[in-house]
């Protein structure tokens, strides 16, 4: 078969036919069964004919005149060598053989030509090199300075399989699938840089060449870049099955290389796509590993990659391959069974038949002629380096077609020889060489280009640098038209030196591509990558439009100014300002190089800012002062803009030093501001600024902190007085410090509140001494001088050995470890603080004195080893002669711990099964989890940290062991060694204490107090009350009237609340117990008893000290207090901290006192029955009696109000009145959205998000929008107070749930409200990529751009809209856009549509509205006047022309006049007689 196929090749390799009929019979049987798809032929590359009818040429004037030019001097030097030759003499030879000699000479030698648009053919086989690697196109450098560009669906038949398949509608569900099998079988698709880099070599097939100025599908002529408007021109393929198209089987042998594409991934290695008939390719695993080890793994179904072939498998069915890159480098060619076999970069070796000045002539393969050009040719003279007959091996570039016999293209360029890029450099020392585009970046200028070869049609090739060759177009060598170069004269002959500058690459031929023209030269830059964010520059208008302005910079370079940067105010009128052709002066805002744009700014105060320019993170440094704008605002804080689009937000306290009632008002978006850095997160890229901090006057208070050191004595003048602090102005430095009113009236000897009232505003403060200060906030803290000034004198003299226990000595603490706060002494002598040791009082003390502040203290205990001194900060240990109340005893022993007393200590630490908790020096208590609430709680540790003031009950103390058990519960009454109640303790007719644990319809289930016993309450028992009163221990007068609703009464009871009950009766052997709670069953005495009973003896607090309650009102408190310096916790330090914490918890406990029962129960406290308070409170316990029986008497007539008519229209404002209101409506969606509403009022977003979920399964599955409606709910929380993650879940929950495109359009419609408009557009553009079929989505993706001014973004979706769309939808969705023209965009552009479609759909009435419709809004009379009269003169129903004619009427008399509406009058008569007589 091989020898068949070889006599065939001999044949067509022989002398060409004239007729081209007889070579296509010989070999139709050979194109039957190679070419079986046949590639379309262009209308742009005309089909060569032998001999042309009329005698006309195939040729182009061009190359006519150059013929006729050769041909004419091949002519004169033969006649100049047959007039002076030796074989003058010789004249009686025969003329005949001389003339067929010099004719088969001629015939040998071969034209080498340069490739060009027009010589490139659909079909062509070509050798490209990767120039950049695109989305949706790879940008493909080609021989001779061409440019090609390959689709992403031109890649490979499966890559573009997958591609077509991620467009078909999949289930979210089938996403999150945890079947393994689905998860294998699913293709990942690739994208275009994973398979393919810049400088790769790539095998291709020319599938289209498109004329000049025709239209560009890719949008490639569109671009700013030379290169990608160059590539449009020419598509080219790679698909394996029409590059490898004619290979023969036989072809397959060791050293072939070609390309493949991975069809499947197996078990054992990836199964190709050859294109080659009967056989199947396959690469192992191993061979990957060992060609590219980084490769391994990350190839993916649809890769194409060259392959070598190894070995083909006995049977002839099945060929292995290998992907090493020296084997594809070296293998050569050395025989093929056909023309198609002899594939583009195959290296193969040549013979040279000739030598010429543009090139050399090759025979390759024993059969086959081949050229190699100039470009392609190593430096140096071509007849000094070759001779005829030499051997050679060089690389096939491409097949010249159409030509016969068949010729190829060649290369013997060094880089091409190896598959490499050409470097700028030649690498010395090991040293790596330099890439073209980093050796020589665009916009180099070169001062010697030196002219080495002239092509009088084409242009210049000049020599650089280390053998670097560039190529000139004639159009880029003078700013002058220029028709012909010439070698040997003018101002570009050979030889002659010129400046010119680098404006692109030729990447295969190894050239640059340069430019002469002066205008290029004198350009200050040519692309984008050359600017400097922050460069000022002129600029000249081009275009002004609604959305932005145009400025022209620098050649093609254009820049964009958004209308906020427009002034530093905004500007009204921007067309007065920015005219067409008018120079403005500019600054460079933003730089985007990938998208080849730059963005700039007007403002006046950023273009003459001489402040260093933030434009990335590293420019980002605490305490530079810069300027930014401000883009948006909220109620907490500011965010601004710096240039590069690099944020910093501004919190509130930091944007003046004034009192500010709306940040929106005082900073409007757009308005410049001066920012200093204080905070700057690299790893998050978070960076916090204060507009504050960079006020003139800040500085100089600055300044002065750097004169205040820790220590100084200090005095000033207090400047205000809050509820914890006091602002003091020092002198004579003028700084603002704060001062602790605790450690003032700790000095004084009087309470807060004593001291608060005595304060005045400019009252003179002495004895102050700074102990901390923070120069980068402008921060100070002072406190007052010890009184024992003798005590410090100690220190000096302070040895282990002469000290003794009671001595006071004064140290600075270091730090603080698990025993205590370390605090120096001297040089030698340490002492340990132990926080019971640091006050009597430890919720009014400083338990963790912060580190670096100086106290004195007592010697308690000394360690003479160590040289440690265990230290008391206490009262009754630093002055034992005076008498001071001791609220917290020192436990020195566990002897002083008695069972059932409640302690305080401080938490040591959280462990898994609990606390730890620190009750004295070496004595710890534990704490189970158990007993650390009365309640379950699932996240327990999140209530409780290390050093955390608690109060605990001891259970028991082992002394054994030194082991000691607490608990926080405070409902177990045995654990506190009360009896507990039994059932036979129980006497019927008693009233007793009791909670409501269960509610039934049938009753309520009461638990007895000081008992776990339960009883049942009938309800038949139960007392009716008034709805929304819980009978909370009051002495209610209600009414036991038996025709009462029972069903109200046991709905305004809720699960906790207290009742008395009366035992009814007791049934021992069934274990059961009747209750009543009938009003007739109590007397008043009874309510009082129990108050009076319960007065003394109210319920000790255990836990934590600091309850939630107090930090949110300290928050609140310090939120209000706008004029109050802000202080950092981080800054302050630990002992600060404590202090607050300790005066403000102190403060909200004497706020927030127990339940008392006698105060009864207040209607009117909406505030606290939002917070689940019942009643607000006196604080005052000295009342007397008659004030009490007052008050009860007032309750009493309010009670005794009917209420019940206002529980219909009265607003729930607590968590019990919406679930009440939720029992009777519970698919109410607006219901459940205003208790999330409530409790994110409260801040309480968990328990919004656990409401949503409650709600999700509470309503029904048939309340569809109801269940809709939660769920956008709950999309909108996760938007504003959740993450990313967060949102992410929750919204492929939501879409699995309902309907997906409604879910998607929901969350595109929350992003936009919110207005994070980026986020909206990638949601958009999501949805539109799954349900392109939706007319809907690409309406509001467009309407979503047009609200947003990009005009031209939202008219670029209508026909990619139309390409993903069903035909039917196509009228319906250009009508959309044409109305979205009309209200968002421009008005004659929407005209324009709908004239379009009511051209081509006349009979469409409804169209007809909406567009008289439009044009009505226009209120243009005289346009929709000449509408009306054509679409009356179709032919329609008298139904629908009344219509028509009423709507004309209405029309005219809101925009017409009355002629108008008798004129439509007159015309309705005329078409009823018309349409009557035609009838």
């Amino acid at each position: 078969m091989a020898t068949g196929t070889k006599r065939a090749l001999d044949d067509a390799s022989g002398t060409p036919k004239t007729k081209r009929s007889k070579i296509d019979n010989k070999h139709g049987k050979r194109k039957s069964e190679t070419e079986k798809p046949v590639p379309a032929a262009s209308t742009l590359v005309t089909e060569d004919v032998d001999f042309p009818r009329g005698g006309g040429s195939s040729f182009t004037p061009l190359e006519v005149k150059t013929i006729r030019a050769e041909a004419a001097k091949e002519a004169d030097q033969e006649l100049f060598k047959e007039s002076k030759g030796p074989q003058a003499k010789k004249r009686k030879l025969d003329t005949k053989g001389k003339k067929k000699a010099a004719k088969d000479e001629r015939a040998e030698t071969i034209r080498v030509e340069h490739l060009n648009y027009k010589r490139v053919a659909v079909g062509m086989k070509i050798l490209g090199l990767v120039m950049s690697v695109e989305p949706l196109a790879l940008i493909v450098s080609l021989p001779n300075q061409l440019m090609a560009h390959v689709p992403i669906t031109n890649i490979s038949s499966q890559l573009t399989h997958l591609l077509e398949s991620m467009g078909e509608d999949e289930d979210i569900s089938s996403e999150e699938s945890n079947d393994e099998e689905a998860t294998t079988t699913k293709s990942h698709v690739p994208e275009l840089y994973e398979i393919f880099q810049p400088g790769q070599y790539v095998r291709a097939v020319v599938t289209a060449v498109r004329a000049q100025g025709s239209t560009d599908p890719m949008g490639f002529t569109r671009s700013r870049d030379e290169a990608f408007r160059a590539s449009a021109r020419i598509e080219l393929s790679l698909l394996p099955e029409k590059i490898n198209e004619g290979l023969a089987k036989a072809d397959l042998k060791p050293g072939l290389t070609l390309s493949a594409a991975i069809k499947s991934v197996e078990d054992h290695g990836y199964a190709l796509e050859l294109g080659v008939p009967d056989i199947a390719g396959f690469l192992p695993f191993k061979d990957v590993e060992k060609a590219s080890p980084q490769q391994a793994g990350r190839l993916r179904v649809g890769c194409v990659l060259d392959v070598s072939v190894s070995k083909m498998s006995p049977n002839g069915r099945t060929c292995t391959f290998s992907t090493v890159s020296q084997a594809l480098r070296s293998s050569s060619l050395s025989e093929v069974s056909n023309v198609a076999s002899v594939l583009p970069g195959a290296l193969v070796q040549g013979l040279v038949t000739a030598v010429l000045p543009t090139g050399l002539n090759l025979q390759i393969l024993g059969f086959y002629n081949g050229t190699i050009d100039q470009f392609h040719l190593p430096a140096g003279d071509v007849e000094e380096n070759f001779k005829v007959g030499q051997k050679v091996k060089a690389r096939v570039l491409y097949d010249i077609t159409p030509s016969t016999p068949p010729r190829f293209a060649l290369s013997l360029a060094a880089h091409i020889l190896s598959l490499t890029s050409k470097p700028a450099n030649e690498p010395e020392d090991g040293n790596d060489s330099t890439v073209l585009h980093d050796g020589f970046p665009i916009g180099t200028v070169l001062d010697s280009a030196k002219v080495i070869r002239v092509e009088s049609e084409r242009g210049l090739t000049v020599s650089l640098a280390n053998g670097l060759e560039g190529f000139v177009h004639i159009s880029q060598a003078s700013d002058d038209h220029v028709p012909s170069l010439s070698a040997t004269s003018g101002p570009w002959k050979v030889g002659t030196i010129h400046r010119a500058r680098v404006t692109g690459y030729y990447p295969f031929d190894g050239l640059l591509q340069l430019s002469m023209r002066s205008s290029v030269l004198e350009q200050k830059f040519l692309q984008v990558g050359e600017l400097q964010v922050g460069e000022v520059m002129k600029g000249t208008v081009k275009k002004l439009t609604d959305s932005a302005l145009f400025l022209s910079i620098s050649g093609n370079v254009d820049g964009v100014v958004w209308p906020n940067h427009y002034a530093d105010i905004a500007l009204k009128h921007p067309q007065k300002r920015f005219k067409p052709g008018g120079s403005v002066r500019c600054r460079v805002l933003v730089i985007d190089p990938t998208r080849k744009r730059v963005v700039l700014t007007c403002k006046k105060t950023l273009v003459e800012s001489t402040l260093p320019v933030v434009a990335s993170m590293d420019d980002a440094k605490e305490g530079i002062v810069t300027h930014a704008v401000v883009f948006k605002t909220s109620e907490k804080s500011l965010q601004v803009e710096f240039y590069n689009n690099l944020k910093a937000i501004v919190p509130f306290k930091e944007a003046s030093e004034a009192t500010l009632s709306s940040l929106s008002e005082a900073f409007p978006i757009g308005k410049v501001v001066q920012v200093r850095i204080t905070s700057v997160e690299p790893d998050t890229g978070r960076i916090v600024a204060s507009i504050r901090q960079a006020a003139p006057n800040f500085k100089s208070a600055m300044m002065a902190i750097e004169d205040v050191e820790i220590g100084h004595s200090v005095e000033g003048i207090i400047t205000e007085v809050q509820k914890e602090k006091a602002v003091v102005t020092l002198h004579p430095t003028q700084v603002r410090a704060l001062l602790s009113l605790h450690n003032l009236a700790n000095r004084r000897d009087v309470t807060v509140a004593q001291l608060r009232t005595s304060l005045k505003v400019g009252d003179k403060i002495q004895d102050l001494v700074v102990t901390l200060r923070n120069p980068e906030t402008g921060f100070v803290l002072i406190a007052t001088k010890p009184k024992e000034k003798e005590a410090l004198v100690q220190k000096h003299t302070l040895s282990i050995d002469t000290v003794q226990v009671g001595q006071i000595v004064g140290g600075r603490v270091l730090r603080h470890t698990r025993h205590g706060a370390l605090v120096k002494l001297t040089s030698h002598i340490t002492g340990m603080l132990h926080p019971t040791d640091t006050c009597d009082d430890y919720e009014n003390g400083n338990p963790f004195p912060a580190a670096g502040s100086i106290i004195k203290a007592a010697v308690i205990a000394i360690d003479k080893e160590k040289n440690q001194l265990t230290l008391s900060t206490r009262r009754s240990r630093m002055h034992p002669d005076q008498e001071a109340p001791i609220l917290d005893k020192e436990i020195d022993h566990l002897a002083q711990l008695q069972v059932g007393s409640s302690v305080r200590g401080f938490i040591k630490s959280v462990a898994e099964h609990g606390l730890f908790v620190m009750l004295g020096r070496g004595i710890d208590a534990r704490l189970q989890i158990k007993e650390l609430f009365d309640e379950y709680v699932k996240d327990w540790k999140s209530r409780f940290t290390a050093n955390q003031l608690v109060k605990g009950r001891i259970l028991s103390v082992d002394k054994e062991k030194r082991q000691v058990e607490m608990t926080f519960r405070s409902g177990e009454s045995s654990r506190s060694g009360q009896p507990s109640l039994k059932l036979g303790d129980l006497v019927v007719g008693s009233k007793v204490d009791g909670t409501v644990k269960k509610i039934e319809d049938y009753g309520l289930f009461v638990e007895i107090e000081g008992s776990k016993l339960r009883g049942l309450c009938h309800k038949s028992e139960v007392l009716f009350i008034l709805p929304g009163l819980v009978p909370l221990l009051t002495s209610c007068q209600l009414s036991d009237n038996q025709d009462a609703d029972v069903v109200m009464a046991l709905r305004s009871f809720r699960e906790g609340d207290r009742v008395k009950v009366k035992i009814l009766s007791v049934d021992t052997e069934k274990h059961r117990i009747s209750l009543g709670l009938k009003p007739s069953y109590f007397a008043e005495d009874d309510f009082t008893e129990a108050s009076d009973e319960d007065q003394p003896e109210e319920p000790q607090t255990l836990g934590v000290i600091e309850d939630e309650e107090d930090e949110l009102s300290e928050h609140h408190e310090d939120d209000s207090d706008d004029d109050a310096m802000v202080v950092d916790e981080a800054d302050i330090g630990q002992s600060l901290v404590t202090s607050l914490a300790v005066t403000q918890s102190m403060s909200a406990r004497s706020d927030t006192s127990a339940l008392r029962l006698e105060s009864g129960f207040n209607w009117s406290a909406e505030q606290d029955m939002g917070l689940g308070n019942v009643s607000d409170l006196s604080e005052d316990d000295e009342d007397d009696e008659e004030q009490g029986a007052k008050k009860k008497k007032r309750r009493r007539k309010e009670i005794e109000q009917d209420l019940t008519a206002e529980l219909h229209t009265k607003v729930p404002d607590s968590n019990a009145d919406f679930e009440r209101v939720l029992l009777g409506s519970p698919n109410s969606s607006y219901l459940w959205i205003q208790y999330m509403s409530f409790q994110l009022q409260l801040s309480e977003v968990e328990k919004a998000r656990e409401i949503a979920k409650r709600a999700l399964k509470t309503i029904n599955f048939r309340e569809e929008q109801e269940r809709l409606n939660v769920w956008i709910a709950l999309l909108n929380l996760e938007n504003v107070y959740g993450t990313e993650e967060s949102l992410d879940v929750t919204f492929k929950d939501a879409a699995r749930h309902n309907d997906s495109k409604t879910i998607h359009l929901k969350l595109a419609a929350i992003f936009d409200q919110s207005e994070k408009f980026e986020k909206a557009e990638e949601q958009y553009q999501r949805t539109c990529k799954k349900f392109g079929q939706s007319s809907k989505v690409w309406t509001l993706f467009g309407e979503h751009y047009f609200r947003r001014g990009k005009l031209e973004e939202a008219r670029k979706l209508l026909p990619r809209s139309l390409q993903s769309l069903e035909k039917r939808k196509h009228l319906k969705t250009i009508s959309k856009f044409a109305q979205l023209e009309y209200k968002l965009g421009d008005p004659e552009r929407g005209k324009t549509i709908f004239e379009g479609i009511v051209d081509s759909h006349p009979k469409r009435w409804d169209l007809w509205s909406i567009y008289l419709d439009m044009e009505a809004a226009q209120g243009n009379i005289a346009s929709l006047r000449n509408i009306f009269d054509r679409v009356l003169t179709l032919k329609m129903t008298s139904h629908k022309a009344k219509a028509f004619f009423k709507k004309w009427l209405e029309i005219e008399r809101c925009l017409g006049d009355e002629e108008g509406a008798e004129a439509v009058k007159a015309k309705a008569v005329e078409w009823t007689q018309r349409a009557t007589s035609n009838s």
